[in-house]
C-alpha cells in the first residue's frame, strides 16, 4: 500500500492512461498541480514515491501491479563499475556548469535535435513547461565541448541531495554515452556536497530504458508499504 501523503499540496486526483513502461497494461496515476513547493517539503514526497513534471507532482498507483518503483542511489558510498569509470574518463574535455534553468532557444533545438533521434516525446512538444516551470528549486547543468553545448540536465534539489528531472544531449555526441556521465556528475556533486542521497526516478524491471539504473550502486528501491530497502 502506498504511504498516506500528509503535505498541504492540492486535492489528488486520478489518472488512468496507457502503460508507457509495459505495453498492454493500464496504468493509473495520483497527482497535484502546485504553484510552489519548499525543498523539505518536496523531499518529503520524494520519500513516499512522488515525482514531478512540470508543476505537478505525480506517482502510479496501479491496481495489481507495482512495478514501477522508486530508486534512490547512497550518494556517498556510490562506486562507479568499470564501464562507469571509461565514460567518466571520455568525458574529462567537457566543461560543465551548474545554475538556476535557463530556457534558450539553443537549448530547444538541442532538445529537438534529441526527440528527432530518441522518439521520447510527441513531436512539437518543447522543454520549456515540463522541464523549465518547475514549483521546487531546481537546478540546470550545461556540459560542453569548447563553445559548443552538447548535453544538459535538469535536477531538483533538496536537503538531502538531488532527484534527477530530465537529460537531454547532441545526438550526434550519442557515443559518449552522456546520460551516464550526466548521472556519474550529478552523484560526484552529491558526494561533494556531502548529500546522502540521489533520488533516479523509478526503477521497472522488466523495461529496458528503464532498468538500467540498478547499475548504480548501491542503492535502495522504495517498497510497496513505504519502506525504503537496501539493494547491494
Amino acid at each position: 500500500m502506498k504511504a498516506p501523503v500528509q503535505l498541504p499540496i492540492l486535492r489528488l486526483s486520478h489518472y488512468e492512461h496507457p502503460c508507457s513502461y509495459l505495453p498492454g497494461r493500464e496504468a493509473r496515476m495520483e497527482f497535484a498541480f502546485s504553484v510552489r513547493l519548499p525543498a523539505a517539503n518536496y523531499q518529503r514526497l520524494l520519500e513516499q514515491g512522488f515525482r514531478r513534471s512540470g508543476r505537478m507532482v505525480y506517482r502510479p498507483v496501479c491496481i495489481g501491479c507495482r512495478e514501477c518503483q522508486p530508486i534512490r542511489v547512497l550518494a556517498r558510498e556510490f562506486r562507479p563499475d568499470r564501464s562507469m569509470r571509461r565514460c567518466w574518463r571520455a568525458n574529462q574535455d567537457l566543461d560543465a556548469r551548474i545554475g538556476p534553468p535557463q530556457f534558450s532557444v539553443a537549448k530547444s533545438e538541442l532538445y529537438g535535435r534529441y526527440l528527432e533521434a530518441r522518439h521520447e516525446r510527441e513531436p512539437g512538444d518543447g522543454p520549456e513547461s515540463f522541464l523549465y516551470d518547475s514549483p521546487v528549486e531546481s537546478r540546470e547543468i550545461e556540459f560542453r565541448l569548447g563553445d559548443q553545448l552538447v548535453c544538459v540536465a535538469i535536477v531538483d534539489q533538496v536537503p538531502s541531495g538531488l532527484s534527477a528531472v530530465y537529460t537531454y544531449f547532441d545526438p550526434h555526441f550519442a557515443a559518449r554515452s552522456l546520460g551516464t556521465f550526466a548521472v556519474l556528475w550529478e552523484l560526484e556533486y552529491c558526494r561533494r556536497q556531502g548529500w546522502p542521497y540521489y533520488y533516479l526516478g523509478y526503477y521497472v524491471r522488466d523495461c529496458r530504458k528503464m532498468n538500467y539504473k540498478t547499475r548504480f550502486m548501491p542503492n535502495e528501491l522504495l517498497s510497496p508499504d513505504g519502506t525504503w530497502r537496501r539493494q547491494s
